[in-house]
């Protein structure tokens, strides 16, 4: 059996995540400890046991859902010897997943990580006043006709194919008029469904530029190691291993569409048969089976899921 391990990006977050391996594993207490140490924020608190709309909150999502998938990966390594490289022949991860994927691969420090991703959300959330902005899900029409769709509804404005998730599932982001003329227009030519989505920021189009702008400095400043396994990059849809290509692919993606449908078949064609998603809820377990049900998917966000998996090792 081929694996890759993929990590997932927002909209997986949930209140009480990490919490019952916290509980179960001090592997997983000290990677939430040090997440929290790094951001003077005692986020591991706000996951357990917080306020939905503050774990919602972009700035804080993001390094949450990192420090979970870190939990899974750190407690993988303790208690079943499990080192990626060994075991893998890939990594991935969805948007924000990918600083996870870097991490879990040696690429990035945890605690540089958990910066970055506070310093990526809170970028994010300020490159676009709030209900300027907006992202809708596409579903039932491919790729091609959802970005021509996109390049329709702009106009004068951004809209952009932002996600291109599964066969049939594509996200468009842009201007909150042109995203809703999008809607409109995909409507009309078939789409099975056609919905705004309850974003704060229109992610992965041109109106991010400013929080690209923000990011890079900061990650050029930050040290990047060769990856242990081949990282599958967002932008690319290819395994990548150059330390400064990925720096750069980073920047990128802030702006650019996150390929993961094309991700997925990238790994698939090279011989990968199961994908293990690490952290936090199913998304692309679930989008996996869209993709390819070929390809095998499960979820390791528990202790009996981590239990479960090493004994089938």
């Amino acid at each position: 059996m081929t694996r890759a391990f993929v990590f997932p990006g927002q909209g997986s977050q949930f209140i009480g995540m990490g919490k019952e391996l916290a509980e179960s594993f001090e592997e997983a207490r000290l990677t939430f400890q040090e997440v929290d140490d790094a951001l003077s924020q005692n986020l591991s608190k706000m996951m357990f046991e917080g306020e939905e709309a503050d774990l919602n909150m972009t700035e804080n999502t993001q390094p949450a859902l990192m420090a979970m998938s870190m939990a899974v990966v750190n407690v993988l390594r303790t208690q079943g010897k499990l080192e990626l490289a060994d075991h893998a022949s890939y990594v991935a991860g969805h948007s924000l997943g990918e600083y996870s994927a870097l991490t879990a691969a040696g690429t990035i420090s945890l605690a540089d990580t958990a910066r970055l991703l506070k310093l990526r959300g809170t970028s994010m959330q300020k490159a676009v006043p709030v209900g300027v902005g907006s992202m809708a899900a596409i579903l039932g029409l491919d790729y091609d006709v959802v970005e021509e769709i996109a390049k329709e509804a702009a106009k004068d404005q951004v809209c952009a194919a932002a996600n291109d998730n599964s066969d049939g599932q594509v996200v468009v982001s842009g201007h909150k008029e042109a995203v809703e003329r999008a809607v409109a227009l995909a409507t009309e030519k078939g789409a099975r469904k056609a919905v705004i989505l309850p974003v704060s920021a229109p992610f992965h189009c041109a109106l991010m530029a400013p929080a690209a702008e923000a990011m890079a400095p900061a990650l050029s400043e930050t040290t990047f190691n060769a990856p242990s396994v081949p990282v599958v990059a967002n932008v690319t849809a290819k395994a990548e291993t150059s330390p400064d290509v990925l720096r750069n692919l980073l920047v990128e993606q802030i702006t650019g569409s996150v390929r993961w449908r094309e991700s997925v078949l990238f790994m698939r064609d090279q011989g990968v048969n199961e994908l293990v998603e690490l952290g936090a809820g199913k998304v692309l377990s679930g989008l996996t089976r869209r993709i390819d049900r070929a390809v095998g998917g499960q979820n390791i966000g528990t202790p009996a899921d981590i239990e479960s998996f090493l004994a089938k090792l």
